[in-house]
């Protein structure tokens, strides 16, 4: 909510405690505070309770960065010198309390989706291109960098109540107790439980393929059409790419309260809480949510640890294998294979575990052996060429 003049404070961006101790621990408390709320080239968009600014990192930065990750990020907490009322400089980045991050398609290396998240809202549509090991997939990269996954089915018009039924109790049975919201944006079902999930000063990140309607779910709950999107393919039933930047928007919570009460009152909300305003306060509810392209297939970085606590009966089985670093790929008196074949694990999960952990071990490689790897698969090529060659020719 404001302050008791109506004015923004940082909490409604999500500050607190955390970033401002680092920020006098940096020796930045002489410069103000901003959240950067998009990203363009060179170029970020900042955001604190007295305007937005177009900012710029320092050339003494760019210098001293070793890697992408060093750079801001959407939903970064930066401090600031304001060159105008327009215009800033980032003078430091303060530390993350969480972070999604992929691999950068065709690269090796980390590509930030976006920083301090408190909740991903992974979204798939219930027609067409639906997979649950894509749920898994998301999940790990989440929970790796302390973010909490939930599950956002969308497109729920396009299928009876017996298919959404049952996908909702497929998730149920794979995933146990996580939140789901299913929700429509041609028939508006379920938007009202999306908005009421969504809480004052926590941040939401949309996570899915194009096409799943995060951009349009945005703009319906945001009121406007804030996002541009792109209408679906009749042959592939997916949507194309429209969404070409991360950045972050601020919408109404709890269907948009906004009121003014003069004098002293005292208002009560959902029967439980109590708030007193005093002499014409303004009240706004706001959540934060960042949209962010669509990815046709998120590439797993060093996210082990994200893998190991999604699938938490497997780590629970490792418990019980022979060797301590048995890789549940072919060792004897492993309890995971042993597991998968009496049919307490289902292959489905398995194969879709093995193939996450296969990922985030290559990208965990040094680049020394990433090289050699390449290296001595190249040569395994050019045998085999020679072999084709040698037996065309008899």
């Amino acid at each position: 909510m404001n302050d008791e003049n109506g004015k923004l404070r940082l909490e409604d961006l999500g500050y607190g405690d955390f970033f401002e101790g680092a920020r006098q621990k940096m020796g930045l408390g002489v410069f103000e505070v901003a959240r950067v709320v998009a990203e363009y080239k060179e170029l970020y968009r900042v955001k604190n309770a007295e305007g937005e600014y177009l900012a710029k990192i320092t050339g003494k930065q760019i210098f001293s960065a070793v890697s992408r990750e060093d750079f801001p990020a959407v939903g970064d907490w930066v401090a600031i010198s304001k060159i105008n009322e327009e215009q800033a400089v980032i003078e430091g980045v303060l530390p993350r309390k969480s972070m999604i991050k992929r691999k950068a398609a065709g690269k090796n290396e980390i590509q930030i989706i976006a920083a301090n998240i408190d909740f991903a809202l992974v979204v798939q549509a219930v027609d067409g291109d639906y997979s649950l090991n894509r749920f898994e997939r998301y999940f790990a990269i989440s929970r790796d960098g302390g973010v909490t996954p939930a599950i956002v089915l969308n497109k729920i018009d396009l299928v009876s109540k017996e298919d959404l039924d049952s996908r909702i109790g497929q998730i149920k049975s794979r995933f146990g107790n996580i939140d789901i919201i299913a929700a429509s944006t041609v028939t508006d079902a379920g938007l009202d439980g999306l908005r009421n999930y969504i809480k004052a000063g926590k941040t939401y990140c949309f996570l899915g393929s194009s096409g799943v309607g995060k951009s349009t779910l945005i703009n319906k709950l945001i009121g406007k059409e804030a996002i541009k999107t792109g209408t679906v393919s009749v042959d592939t039933d997916r949507g194309r790419h429209i969404t070409t930047g991360r950045e972050m928007y601020f919408l109404p919570n709890n269907s948009s309260v906004s009121l003014t009460i003069n004098s002293s009152a005292s208002l009560t909300i959902n029967s439980s809480a109590s708030l007193t305003i005093n002499s014409s306060a303004s009240l706004t509810i706001n959540g934060i949510v960042v949209d962010n392209p669509g990815m046709r297939e998120v590439g797993m970085a060093d996210a082990a640890a994200g893998v190991d606590d999604v699938f938490g009966q497997i780590a629970a089985l490792a418990k019980e294998c022979k060797y301590a670093d048995c890789t549940h790929t072919r060792e004897p008196g492993c309890a995971v294979l042993a597991a998968v074949k009496s049919g307490r694990l289902e292959a489905e999960v398995y194969d879709n575990y093995v193939s996450l952990k296969k990922e985030t071990g290559y990208y965990e490689m040094s680049e020394f052996e990433k090289r050699e790897k390449d290296r001595q698969f190249g040569k395994f090529v050019n045998f085999a060429k020679r072999q084709v060659k040698k037996y065309k020719g008899r």
